[in-house]
């Protein structure tokens, strides 16, 4: 790793004024957690579909539960929740439905395509939040009607949830600084149109992003040692 690039990565936090961070699976690969494409791909989409709740939840532990309350938050989750609450960051925008941000203690969050803490009931529609639910060993129910909960992704098959996407797209037309961690696309027509022109864009990633042609400095490395370091400047 290159001092003199966690020295701008530190420096350029110390001048932003308004700082967002994109987050990707791969800062929660790290704490050995599965995304959520990686989910489908080990059979959970026929526990989604099924019609026995208990097969479902099990598919659901299984597959990507087990490893987002077992393994739990990273060091870099918990490192930029400690640099909201120091003013540093003043938002997250994800595609990850780990909830591992809020867990690690971030409060500004847009999970723009829902999580496991924004759920739906397939009965009568009604919304519950909160990831706990999902970690008392039974598929959770509605207290309206008792119908079956899903997360919102799952609920409307990965779409976009459109509080979570304004919120995003606000907070890209104030940034002035871009962080980008483990995160491989743009998703152009959604927020990635709205940043400012001016923007410096910091890339944090070990492998080869559609980001790397737009970013003003890229960190090849993973995400932990990166904030380990940048915290030890603080």
């Amino acid at each position: 790793m290159k001092e003199e690039q966690i020295k701008e990565l530190y420096q350029a936090l110390e001048d932003s004024s308004f700082a967002v961070t994109i987050t990707g699976a791969g800062i929660s690969i790290a704490a050995g957690g599965v995304t959520y494409s990686g989910m489908r791909s080990h059979g959970a989409r026929r526990g989604m579909m099924s019609q026995d709740p208990e097969t479902m939840y099990q598919y659901f532990y299984q597959a990507f539960l087990s490893s987002m309350f077992e393994h739990g938050t990273t060091y870099a989750h918990k490192a930029l929740a400690r640099l909201e609450e120091m003013g540093k960051i003043q938002g997250i925008i994800t595609t990850n439905v780990d909830c591992l941000h809020t867990m690690g203690g971030s409060k500004n969050v847009a999970e723009i395509q829902g999580s496991f803490q924004t759920n739906v009931c397939t009965g009568c529609r009604a919304w519950t939040y909160g990831y706990e639910i999902w970690n008392h060993g039974k598929m959770p129910t509605c207290e309206k009607c008792g119908s079956t909960l899903l997360p919102y992704n799952i609920y409307s098959h990965a779409g976009l949830l459109t509080s979570q996407l304004q919120k995003a797209q606000k907070w890209m037309r104030q940034a002035d600084i871009i962080l980008i961690i483990g995160a491989n696309g743009s998703y152009t027509h959604t927020y990635w149109d709205y940043k400012k022109p001016d923007a410096k864009i910091i890339q944090i990633n070990p492998g080869n992003t559609y980001f790397d042609r737009v970013a003003d400095l890229n960190i090849r490395e993973e995400s932990d040692p990166v904030f380990e370091a940048l915290m030890k400047m603080e």
